[in-house]
C-alpha cells in the first residue's frame, strides 16, 4: 500500500480532480490511500464566514456561505443531497454562532472540518465516475486525538489500531479516500491537526497501516534549493534525509508540514514530494539515511512574520534561573519560540505566534527590560554537511556584505545555520546565499 496526499490546489476544481484520477489510476496496482485537504482556499472561506458570524453580520455570512455551497455543488455534483446535507449543517451552526457571539477553539474545529469532509466525499464520487472503485473513510473514525483544539495531538496507538483494523481490508479492493487534518478525540468531538495538517494525517495514515511509500502531492517539482517566487534559476533537490527536511519544514519550507516526517521516521517509510500538475517529475524522496553529497548546503528555507523578543536583566547577574523563568512564561501563554541568543544578562528569542505576546510581556517586564522587533524573518541554511565543514558562517557574512544579521543560531541538531534579517531583506539575502552556495552542484543530489 502507498498513501497519496493532494493539496487543496490540486484538486481545487472539477478538472483537478479529474487529473489526480488518473495520476491513482496509474498506482491503482500499489493499492492507494488518497489522503485529501479541502478545495481551495475553502477553510479560509468557513474561516471568514465564522469571522462574520460572531461579529453579528449573519447575514453577510450566510450570503458568503450560499456562495461556497454553489461552488462545490458545480465542482462536486449533489452527491445523492449529501453536499447539500452538509451544508444544511453548516447553515445551522453559522446561525448558532451568530447567536453565541463567540467563536471558541472548539467551533473553530466544527467549522473549519467541513472542507476536507466536503472534498473527501466529491473526489471519492469523482474516483467512481473515473471507473475507479472508492470508497470514503471519516477521518474522525480513524484518527484519534487529544482535546486541544484547533491544535490537536494524535493518541498514536489507538489511531494505529484504528486504521490498521479499517484501511487494508478496504484497501485490498477499492481506493480508500479520506479528509485530511480532521480527526476526533475519544469522546467524538470533531478536532483538527492544525493548519497545513492534511501532510500529518497522509504520515499518520501511513506509519499505521505500514505503508511503502508516502507521497506528498503539491504544485510544485519538489523540496528546491530556495524559495523559486524569490530566487531565479533554483534547483529540485532529488533526495534528502529526514533530519534535513523536518529542519527546512519547522522553518519555513511550504512544501511540507512540520510535523509531517514525524511518524515516517518512526517507521522508516520513505516520503515522496511530488508535482500533480507535472506528474512525469520525479520529485524530491526524503528517506531516513544520511545523503552524501559535495554541497554543504541542500536547501535554504525562509519563515516570515517574525517577531524578536529582546529581554534584559541586570539584576539576573550570577544568579541562575533566569531563563527558566523565561521560558516558563511562554510555555504559559502556549507560544512556542524558533531561535535562542543569550548572554549572562540578555535572551533574544524569535516568535511566529506574536497573539499571546501582550501577556508575554507583562510578565517578562516584572524582572527585566523588554524590547520588540517586528517584521523580521528567519533564514535557514539546512544541509548535514554544514556539522562537518569550517567557515560557513564567513561565507554567510561574506555573501550578506550589507545585510543587517540581527541574530544567527546553529541549531542543536548541528544541521542548521539560521539567522535573523530584516523583511525588506529577504529577497536581496536570499538570492545571495543561492548564488554563493548553488553555483556548482552534486549531481546525485540536485537537478
Amino acid at each position: 500500500m502507498i498513501v497519496m496526499k493532494f493539496g487543496g490546489s490540486s484538486v481545487a476544481s472539477a478538472d483537478r480532480i479529474r487529473h489526480v484520477a488518473a495520476i491513482v489510476a496509474n498506482r491503482r496496482q500499489r493499492r492507494p490511500v488518497v489522503v485529501v485537504s479541502a478545495m481551495g482556499k475553502t477553510t479560509d472561506r468557513l474561516l471568514e464566514i465564522a469571522g462574520h458570524a460572531v461579529a453579528g453580520r449573519r447575514d453577510k455570512a450566510l450570503e458568503l456561505l450560499r456562495a461556497l455551497e454553489q461552488f462545490h455543488l458545480e465542482e462536486g455534483g449533489s452527491l445523492d443531497g449529501r453536499v447539500e446535507g452538509l451544508f444544511v449543517e453548516l447553515s445551522e451552526l453559522v446561525r448558532g454562532l451568530a447567536m453565541l457571539g463567540e467563536l471558541t477553539p472548539r467551533s473553530i474545529d466544527a467549522i473549519s472540518s467541513y472542507g476536507e469532509r466536503l472534498s473527501s466525499l466529491i473526489v471519492a464520487e469523482a474516483f467512481r465516475q473515473a471507473g475507479l472503485g472508492a470508497v470514503h473513510v471519516d477521518s474522525r473514525e480513524v484518527i484519534v486525538t487529544d482535546s486541544r483544539h484547533t491544535q490537536a495531538s494524535p493518541l498514536f496507538d489507538e489511531t494505529y489500531s484504528r486504521l490498521q483494523a479499517a484501511i487494508p481490508p478496504l484497501a485490498g479492493k477499492r481506493v480508500v479516500v479520506m479528509g485530511g487534518f480532521i480527526a476526533s478525540d475519544r469522546n467524538g468531538v470533531t478536532t483538527t491537526l492544525g493548519r497545513g495538517g492534511s501532510d500529518f494525517t497522509a504520515s499518520i495514515a501511513g506509519a499505521g497501516i505500514g505503508a511503502e511509500e508516502i507521497q506528498i502531492w503539491t504544485d510544485v517539482d519538489g523540496i528546491l534549493t530556495a524559495d523559486p517566487r524569490v530566487v531565479k534559476g533554483v534547483h529540485r533537490v532529488k533526495v534528502i534525509s529526514f533530519e534535513e527536511a523536518a529542519e527546512l519544514a519547522y522553518f519555513g519550507a511550504r512544501v511540507l508540514h512540520p510535523a509531517t516526517v514525524l511518524p515516517a521516521i518512526e517507521k522508516n517509510i520513505p516520503v515522496l514530494v511530488l508535482n500533480s500538475y507535472r506528474p512525469e517529475v520525479d520529485g524530491t524522496r526524503i528517506v531516513a539515511d544520511r545523503v552524501p553529497c559535495t554541497n554543504v548546503v541542500k536547501s535554504i528555507s525562509t519563515k516570515r512574520n517574525i517577531t524578536v523578543v529582546n529581554i534584559t536583566s541586570t539584576r539576573m547577574v550570577g544568579t541562575h534561573g533566569f531563563l527558566r523563568r523565561i521560558f516558563e512564561i511562554f510555555d504559559r501563554n502556549e507560544t512556542s519560540v524558533d531561535m535562542v541568543s543569550t548572554s549572562e544578562v540578555s535572551v533574544s528569542a524569535t516568535i511566529d505566534r506574536p497573539a499571546e505576546l501582550p501577556k508575554i510581556r507583562d510578565e517578562l517586564e516584572a524582572f527585566s527590560q523588554v524590547d520588540v522587533e517586528e517584521n523580521q524573518a528567519i533564514i535557514c541554511l539546512v544541509g548535514d554537511n554544514i556539522r562537518y565543514t569550517p567557515g560557513v558562517s564567513g561565507r554567510v557574512f561574506k555573501a550578506l556584505n550589507g545585510v543587517n544579521i540581527r541574530m544567527i543560531s546553529q541549531g542543536a541538531s548541528l544541521l542548521n545555520l539560521g539567522f535573523v534579517v530584516a523583511a525588506k531583506d529577504v529577497e536581496r539575502a536570499l538570492e545571495a546565499l543561492h548564488a554563493e552556495f548553488f553555483s556548482e552542484l552534486d549531481p546525485q543530489v540536485f537537478e
